[in-house]
């Protein structure tokens, strides 16, 4: 399996590499993310990284053993508990079962790491692979939304079956 690792000003390149390989294949299943995306991606990446420090997001990288990048799994508007998380893996990686298992590594993240109890999640009706997910990693149904691109499904998840047990403590 890859290695999840929080997001760091030296993973640019490959994460630039990622989102331009996978740009069509996303642009399949959830909307472009256009090209002043990738003209201003330094810039983008130091803002994240400000979110990030902030503790208003984390973003998370699936990353290979030659330091590629298979994936990304996001937490997102962190706030009161709860986050959005958001995730994209690279078409060459999909049908493996890493987004299932990095979505739920990222879900114990959440619990023992940020110390969140709930997660926020949505998918368009016609992604049928990232619905799957999303269940198979334990969230629920809660609703109907409406995306950019369509239609789709609000779902949440709670955290306690990830926490530490009493008396543990969270790593830093």
């Amino acid at each position: 399996m890859p290695e999840i690792q929080l997001l760091r000003p030296d993973h640019a390149p490959a994460l630039l590499a990622f989102e331009q390989e996978n740009r069509t294949y996303f642009a399949a299943s959830i909307p472009d993310r256009g090209d002043e995306y990738f003209a201003r991606f330094s810039e983008r990446h130091s803002a994240l990284l400000a979110e990030q420090q902030a503790g208003d997001c984390y973003f998370h990288l699936l990353v290979g053993a030659g330091g590629e990048v298979l994936g990304r799994v996001n937490l997102l508007d962190v706030a009161d508990g709860g986050a959005d998380l958001g995730y994209r893996i690279a078409e060459r990686a999909t049908g493996r079962g890493l987004a299932t298992w990095a979505v739920r590594e990222v879900c114990g993240l959440a619990a023992n790491r940020y110390g969140l109890t709930t997660l926020r999640a949505g998918a368009t009706l016609d992604n049928a692979a990232s619905r799957a997910v999303l269940t198979r990693s334990g969230f629920t149904v809660v609703g109907e939304r409406q995306f950019s691109s369509g239609p789709g499904l609000s779902y949440l998840r709670g955290l306690a079956d990830f926490a530490a047990p009493s008396g543990a403590q969270a790593s830093p």
